[in-house]
């Protein structure tokens, strides 16, 4: 899309400052993005987003557009929707600040935004739209009043965080941790830091800022270079904290930068936690937040995504963290189910997906961790685990679990239920 046609979209949007892809969302007045997958061609539901209110639709197909009728035909949808992010961020004079990791990005993105919000007008984005898709469609929802924009950015293969940056342009940004997840897009544990590491590279390289976490060791060496460092966690740091309770919430203790200290409750399960709210209480201490306020927004955020998220349901308690898994995340749950003083313990674990040649090699270790504690009842779904020893129960998927779980409906337990996204493993229990 040249410049007279961004141009040209840019002032469209100004007048409507909705963008949508999917037809099933539109709202009146909504710019529609005609993209086009593997599976789908939304240039064939363009005249219906016309039809249902949308004030303009960006094609691709010549053939979509109508003599007479508001579209644009663009040599690109996608690019002409990441091109029109960057000139919308490009108006901007305000903080940006990117979040990824292997694990704990989202967890991390809602606390930064919910305690940037006590005090500043903060965007960010909404659920899990982390992708090339999403990323853009955050910066596009960015209002005229924003003072703070958070965008989260996931990631399964080199050069993705690269290109998100190139047009989101964070001025800060945070890596949660580099753990073993889509090693088979990455490359291997390696590939996940190289990977991941792009957005140092970009703050590396436009003087940003980053927010590191000093008790991850690998930290040390991706943060080298960096012209602008805000370290926490360990003593000494900008902010630092200790856990001091995950039974199974996790509670802390916080360290301000100015020798304050305050305890903080939360209603997140896992001590695993720990490194997500410390980062959201460092920016907002950066950032001016009063600390009371970033206390209790980090106390008044309750998960509500499946993710680190207690359920009590009858004389069950449900710790619902089914969004992902892979097998670190996949790890620190076990350990932290493991460490909390309950008689009646159930695991339901997913298989681990994307994991390329480790796929045997990380299941395998993922059932000798279980065998290192004594449990009530573990089962395990996926063919992943087909042809492993174990002395636990096994289903193929999450329908044969489900039928399972109406006959067998334990009582008076404490329940884990997690895996990757495509088991869906809250099916087996909702």
């Amino acid at each position: 899309m040249d410049h007279k046609m961004l141009v040209q979209l840019y002032e469209h949007y100004k007048q409507n400052p909705r963008v949508t892809t999917d037809t099933r969302k539109l709202q009146q007045g909504d710019i529609f993005f005609a993209l086009k997958g593997d599976n789908f061609n939304g240039n064939l539901y363009a005249a219906q987003a016309l039809a249902s209110g949308a004030s303009l639709a960006v094609v691709d197909d010549a053939a979509a557009a109508v003599a007479g009728e508001p579209y644009l035909l663009v040599p690109d949808v996608l690019q002409a929707l990441q091109q029109l992010a960057l000139h919308h961020r490009q108006q901007f004079k305000i903080p940006v600040i990117a979040i990824t990791g292997s694990n704990g990005k989202t967890t991390t993105k809602e606390l930064v935004h919910a305690v940037l919000s006590t005090t500043y007008k903060t965007y960010t984005t909404q659920g899990n739209l982390n992708n090339h898709i999403g990323v853009p469609l955050t910066l596009l929802s960015v209002g005229a009043d924003a003072q703070m924009i958070v965008v989260e950015m996931g990631a399964n293969h080199q050069r993705e965080i690269a290109s998100y940056c190139a047009y989101t342009q964070p001025t800060h940004g945070l890596i949660t941790n580099c753990g073993k997840a889509h090693l088979e897009g990455f490359g291997g544990v390696d590939g996940v830091r190289k990977g991941k590491g792009e957005l140092f590279d970009f703050l590396r390289a436009h003087n940003g800022t980053a927010f590191v976490y000093r008790d991850t060791d690998y930290f040390e060496e991706m943060a080298k270079g960096l012209p602008k460092l805000v370290w926490y966690g360990k003593a000494g740091n900008f902010l630092n904290g200790t856990l001091t309770g995950a039974g199974p919430f996790l509670a802390l203790s916080v360290n301000f930068h100015n020798d304050s200290h305050a305890e903080i409750k939360t209603q997140l399960v896992g001590g695993y936690n720990l490194p997500n709210v410390l980062a959201a209480c460092t920016i907002g201490e950066y950032f001016g937040v009063a600390q009371h306020q970033i206390v209790d927004a980090i106390a008044a955020y309750a998960p509500n995504n499946i993710r680190s998220q207690q359920v009590i349901s009858g004389s069950n308690t449900f710790i619902m963290d089914a969004y992902n898994a892979n097998p670190s995340s996949m790890a620190e749950a076990i350990r932290n189910m493991a460490a909390i003083d309950h008689p009646k313990k159930i695991l339901l674990l997913g298989s681990m997906k994307e994991m390329g040649e480790a796929e045997r090699a990380e299941h395998e270790a993922l059932i000798t961790l279980l065998n290192q504690y004594a449990w009530h009842t573990v089962v395990l779904v996926g063919k992943e685990f087909l042809g492993i020893p174990h002395p636990y129960l096994h289903f193929d998927n999450n329908a044969a679990a489900r039928e399972w779980w109406l006959k067998y409906l334990p009582t008076n337990a404490l329940i884990l239920v997690k895996g990757s996204r495509s088991m869906q493993m809250e099916k087996v229990v909702v």
